[in-house]
Order: C-alpha cells, then sequence, then structure tokens
C-alpha cells in the first residue's frame, strides 16, 4: 500500500496489484540463433505486454512466466504450472497475457481457470489483443466463444497434420524421427530411408545365426561378448536423445532376447515401411494407443533391403513355428518343428543316449498315452532318408528348371504388365488427392482471414472428406491387387527358383531343411518288415 502526500485529510490509499505476465510460442522459431536466445515473438510479446503495465501507477511486474516451443492444447507446460501454482498460493493479482490463447487453446483449461480458479483465488485475467477480462461480467461469453474457437482451431489443426502423416505414409514416405537398427534417415531426404553400412552385417549375421539354429538369448550372447552395442546404445554413440525407461546406465543396456525377436520380425530389412502402428487418442489426450493391423499402413519396395526374401521367409516361417532351442547348445536341432506323428498328430522329440540321438512321439506327455506309435526312430537314419529324397528331387528338377524357365518369364510378364497398369491408375488418383488437399488449405486460409464464414468452411470441408474417403477405398482396392497379382508372379516361378542353388548334397543343415521341407510325418512300425511310412511334404508342392 502507499499513499499520496499532501494534505492528511485528502490522503488516499492506492493498492499496489502484483502483475504476472505470461509468454508463449508454439511454432517453432527460426529467428533463433541458439537454443538458449529468446524469439523475436516472445520479445515482440514481452514489450507489449511491458508496456501495456507501465501504463497503471499502481502495477508491478511480480513475475514473468515463459513457454517456448510448447502447445496451448492441454499439455504439461512447466511455465503456465509455476504460474498457476503462484496465482494459487496468492503471489499474483493479476495475469496479462498478449491474447486468451496465449493462455489456453483448450475450452477446459479456459472454464477451469477463467471462470472458476481464478474467481476463487481473486486473481483478474487480462488480455490485450482481444479484451479478454474476468472482471467485467458481460465478457464472458466473448471469452467463451473465443475458447470455443481457439478449440477448433486446435482440432482442425491436428487433422491436418495427421491427414497429412497419414498421405505421407501412404506415399511411402519415412515420418519417424528414428530408423530401425541397420538404416539411417537420408540427410539429403528426412523421409526416406538408407542402408547403414556401419551395421548393416550385424543385421545380416542375426538373421543367419537364427537360420543356423541358434535361439534368441543365445545370439544375444554371442553378440555382447563382442561387445557390439545394442541398438539403443549404438543410437546414443551416435548422437541421438533417446527417451529410454531402464533402470540401468544407457552403456549398460544389451543385446537381449526382445531386441533380437524384434529385429526378426521388422519387415523394413526386406525393404518395406510399416507405418501408423500407434496413434494418440486425440489432440487433447497424449496416451498412445495401438491400432488395429488392419490400419497399418504398409508400403513394399520403399528402400533398399537387407535381407533377401528367401532368407525372410525362411525366418518367419521358423518363428511361426514356436522352435525352442536346446538350454544346452542354445542351438534349434535341422528338424525342429518339422517330425510329426502321422497317427496322433503331435510332434516328435528329439532325445538322446550316450550311442545315439533319436525322435519319439510326444504323446506320452502331460498324461496323454493314446498312441502306438510309441516306437522311436534314430535320428541318423531320418536324415539320410532325407538327404536321399533331396537329391532325388535335384535331379529331377534341376534340368525341369531349364525347361520351364521360359515359359515361367512369359508369365511373369504379363503380371508385370498389369502390376504396371494398376500402378498408374493409383498414380492417377494420388494426385487427384494431393489437389484436393491443396483446395482444404485454401478453404482453410479462406475462413482464417473471414473470407467465408465457419458454416460455409463445414459445407464445403465435408464435401471434400467425402471424396477423400473415396479415394482412400479405390486406392486400397488397387494395392490388394497389385499384392494378388505380384504373389502369383512370384509363385509361378519360387518352385523352380528354389533348385537353382542345389544340384547334390551330403549333409544336412537347419537352413536347407526349412527351406524345402514343410512337414516329415512318421508311421509306427511294422515289425514284420521292419519298416515304417515316412510322407515328406514339401514346400514347393
Amino acid at each position: 500500500m502507499i499513499e499520496n502526500g499532501g494534505d492528511s485529510s485528502l490522503k488516499e490509499t492506492i493498492k499496489i496489484l502484483r502483475v504476472a505476465i505470461y509468454l508463449r510460442l508454439s511454432a517453432e522459431d527460426r529467428n533463433k540463433t541458439s537454443a538458449n536466445d529468446d524469439s523475436e515473438s516472445i520479445k515482440n510479446q514481452r514489450n507489449l505486454l511491458m508496456g501495456e503495465v507501465s501504463k497503471h501507477e499502481n502495477w508491478v511486474i511480480a513475475a514473468e512466466y515463459c513457454d517456448e516451443d510448447l502447445s496451448g492444447a492441454g499439455t504439461y507446460r512447466p511455465e503456465f504450472e509455476r504460474l498457476i501454482e503462484d496465482c494459487k498460493n496468492g503471489k499474483i493479482d493479476i495475469v496479462l497475457c498478449k491474447s486468451q490463447s496465449r493462455f489456453s487453446r483448450d475450452m477446459e483449461v479456459i472454464e477451469k481457470y477463467l471462470h472458476n480458479k481464478f474467481i476463487e483465488w481473486n486473481v483478474r485475467f487480462l488480455s490485450f489483443t482481444d479484451n479478454a477480462d474476468t472482471f467485467n461480467v458481460g465478457n464472458k461469453k466473448s471469452r467463451q466463444i473465443n475458447g470455443l474457437v481457439n478449440e477448433w482451431y486446435l482440432e482442425d489443426l491436428s487433422n491436418n497434420i495427421r491427414s497429412a502423416f497419414t498421405v505421407k505414409m501412404k506415399n511411402g514416405e519415412f515420418i519417424s524421427p528414428f530408423a530401425s537398427y541397420g538404416y539411417i534417415v537420408n540427410p539429403k531426404n528426412n523421409n526416406e530411408l538408407i542402408i547403414d553400412e556401419d551395421v548393416k552385417e550385424i543385421v545380416k549375421e542375426i538373421f543367419e545365426l537364427y537360420l543356423e539354429g541358434y535361439g534368441y538369448g543365445t545370439i544375444a550372447k554371442k553378440l555382447n561378448e563382442r561387445n557390439i552395442p545394442c541398438p539403443s546404445f549404438y543410437k546414443h554413440l551416435k548422437g541421438y536423445k533417446l527417451n529410454i525407461i531402464s533402470d540401468r546406465n544407457i552403456e549398460d543396456i544389451k543385446w537381449s532376447h526382445n531386441a533380437i525377436k524384434t529385429i526378426l520380425l521388422n519387415e523394413v530389412y526386406i525393404g518395406n515401411l510399416i507405418q501408423g502402428k500407434r496413434t494418440t487418442i486425440s489432440y487433447k489426450n497424449k496416451r498412445i494407443v495401438k491400432k488395429p493391423k488392419n490400419c497399418w499402413i504398409r508400403i513394399e519396395n520403399a528402400h533398399k533391403p537387407i535381407i533377401d526374401m528367401n532368407t525372410w521367409k525362411l525366418v518367419q516361417n521358423k518363428i511361426n513355428n514356436n522352435l525352442r532351442a536346446c538350454k544346452k547348445t542354445g542351438k534349434i536341432h535341422i528338424f525342429s518343428g518339422k517330425v510329426y506323428c502321422s497317427l496322433c498328430g503331435r510332434y516328435l522329440k528329439k532325445n538322446s543316449t550316450k550311442k545315439h540321438e533319436y525322435l519319439v512321439c510326444t504323446s506320452t506327455r502331460n498324461g496323454y498315452d493314446n498312441c502306438i506309435n510309441k516306437l522311436s526312430i534314430r535320428f541318423d537314419f531320418l536324415e539320410n532318408i532325407i538327404i536321399e529324397e533331396l537329391n532325388k528331387m535335384f535331379s529331377k528338377y534341376y534340368n525341369l528348371e531349364k525347361l520351364k524357365s521360359s515359359n515361367a518369364n512369359i508369365l511373369k510378364s504379363n503380371y508385370q504388365d498389369k502390376i504396371n497398369s494398376l500402378m498408374k491408375e493409383k498414380n492417377a488418383l494420388i494426385k487427384k488427392k494431393l489437389d484436393k488437399e491443396k483446395y482444404l488449405k485454401t478453404l482453410y486460409k479462406d475462413r482464417v482471414e473471414g473470407i467465408i464464414t465457419a458454416r460455409e468452411f463445414m459445407i464445403l470441408q465435408n464435401e471434400y472428406l467425402k471424396f477423400d474417403d473415396k479415394y482412400d477405398v479405390l486406392i486400397d482396392d488397387i494395392n490388394k491387387k497389385i499384392d494378388l497379382f505380384k504373389t502369383n508372379s512370384n509363385e509361378t516361378t519360387d518352385s523352380l527358383k528354389i533348385f537353382k542353388e542345389y544340384k547334390q548334397i551330403d549333409k544336412l543343415n537347419k537352413v536347407i531343411v526349412d527351406e524345402f521341407i514343410n512337414r516329415i510325418e512318421i508311421g509306427s512300425l511294422n515289425k514284420t518288415i521292419n519298416e515304417r511310412n515316412i510322407t515328406i511334404k514339401w514346400n514347393f508342392e
């Protein structure tokens, strides 16, 4: 409190009002020379508000609160939270902003503080450009309308950004800030992945070791023993700022079972981009939720692959069979997941004695004992049978491949022509869709500048969205047709190409077994003739 000088009878008491000025900038500011500098916009806001304070002799600035590069939606803002706490604790009489939207664009926040808590705490809110004043009762509807308009702006902005990202993903553009291990973002094009030459061989080795029969944990152990940095630590070494939730220091994080499995399941390594797996609930609720698989955006051949398609298929087949490595060796035996009893359908488990290894039906496990196929089969006996049958197939198909290759090429050429035609149709639709998006941006600009009313904008926007949905349906339909023709084209030649690598083998390994054999069925032993039926189901049949 201060008093005017002069006659004591004329003394007046003037109340000093403590003013908090709140500044916020949400967009990235290009005028800043460094992260520690104030932007030009913040400087302008500060000068404007300081000038307003200077006009009132009983106003004093109690504190300044400044949030840069942060949204005005209902998200956490450190300085905003400090301002609210100071208001609650009776340290502030007036909160002064350039505009109501600088304080918040969230209608819930406006109602909570401007029309409830600030009144309870006897805090007055004032904004310079839109004349918001909580001490003016007749001003309330205007503030609420501003709050709604600001919230609509946020919602429209969020929808436009989501639409833009969706278009980018459907066009095969990479939009994530970080690339998967084995790739980096092209420094010349932020929407393109290129192979990271420093670690691509590690990715290949992981796939090769898995095909050789090593389990996830064993592969991780091998990499850790060689002190090869795991994906998160590797990114850290490259200078990326990661938000890693872990009780350990980043330097102590190693390769793990899950890290290996994640790499083996990631289609990025065959050149495919799968994006849009997750989303936030809304522009106001940032909790991340998983999207159903049919909503993922999958683009094939978006970048150069590290892993060839044949290796990929073998690995996925092996994973789908849920094979487990032996605890002693860390490896999966060559027939794991392939050998089944032809009588009961259960798989055959590998056991061993000091002299031999053998396979036996698991019908006696877990209380089951209703299968008569109880006699084991020697592992080396089955191995010799498979080698013999494979060599017969190689001999048969090696020459047949040469005879049929010309016909296969003709069929493949026909499929390619159809694919090319569909691609032209798809590109034309994408162009039309992009033209419509430019039109929507023009509409939005017209609305902001007041050329058209909000109602006119909503009508025109709804018309646009109808066309947008129609284009998406047509493009999805074309993508399905292209996938079908690609599948047919590959299947035409796969059964012949699979034999090109082999003419004769003397020893089996897991790679060969997985490449050629889908299933082996073992019948019961006929003791009279000492034989049993063994059926081999090939991958190419």
